[in-house]
């Protein structure tokens, strides 16, 4: 069986803020470790998918595998297995002999996501109420009180991460793990839909929203959780249905602090 021969560049790459990331090669005899590649390849799409989401990267734009990997200090079998992982999720177009790029969804296609996402939340949250935790119900409301302090703030990229925590706690407490898959793989798009409503969004609202989920769930009730969550995630399809409706109007403009990301649709709630 051929074993496969670790390249020079193939060193422990440094991840962006110093972060170092796992080695391609095991520690005894330098050979390498398909799994340590893999983790390798998780940590490149998580800084990826962050750019894609930023605007760093912007819909159209090529995602060029020699220069990611010499900006991480890696080899380009991660980034390429990122780039797939990516393309999975359906946030970067693979093509033959042209690379990636990233990927602009249309319209529908973010509406849809945001039906399927409520829906496995309103599942999560009717099996988490019967077993959730003090603790879960002790970090729901100190993401709450976070929300509430970052919205008066203005600070809006910070509330949307504080208010993708929120979600995936619920989500968590479920117990489901398949759920749990399902739902990380539309969390991007989860992520990319509320600044463009922004301007609409009545933090208040929101707020008071994820408060009445937290008293279903401290309820035990699962139809009262399921009911909580699914008038939510209504709420938010709804800011998001209007905002397209309005076409240009309500887009970002391109360069914008939220223009990033699949463009089509901007992060809900």
């Amino acid at each position: 069986m051929a074993l496969l021969v670790r390249q020079p560049e193939e060193s422990e790459g440094v991840m962006p803020g110093g972060t170092k990331g796992p080695s391609t090669a095991a520690a005894a005899g330098g050979k390498p470790s398909a799994v340590r590649q893999h983790m390798l390849g998780d940590q490149v799409k998580d800084h990826l998918l962050a750019r894609i989401l930023a605007g760093e990267f912007a819909p159209g734009e090529r995602i060029v595998e020699t220069r990611v990997a010499r900006e991480l200090g890696i080899s380009q079998g991660p980034v390429r297995e990122a780039l797939r992982d990516l393309a999975t999720l359906g946030l970067v177009d693979l093509e033959p002999y042209r690379g990636a790029r990233v990927r602009r969804p249309a319209t529908e296609e973010i509406h849809e996501a945001m039906r399927v996402r409520g829906e496995l939340e309103a599942l999560a949250a009717a099996e988490a109420s019967p077993r959730v935790t003090a603790a879960h119900l002790s970090e729901l409301r100190g993401l709450i009180a976070e929300m509430d302090e970052l919205a008066a703030a203005g600070e809006l990229e910070a509330y949307v991460r504080r208010n993708t925590d929120f979600h995936r706690t619920v989500v968590r407490a479920s117990g489901n793990r398949t759920l749990e898959r399902l739902w990380e793989m539309l969390e991007p798009f989860a992520r990319t839909y509320i600044t463009a409503v922004a301007s609409g969004l009545d933090p208040g609202r929101a707020l008071r929203s994820h408060r009445r989920i937290v008293k279903a769930l401290a309820s035990g009730d699962p139809a009262a959780a399921a009911t909580a969550m699914r008038e939510h995630s209504r709420e938010a399809q709804g800011l998001v249905v209007q905002r397209d409706a309005g076409g240009d109007r309500g887009r970002s403009k391109p360069g914008s602090k939220h223009a990033g990301a699949a463009g089509a649709g901007r992060r809900a709630t």
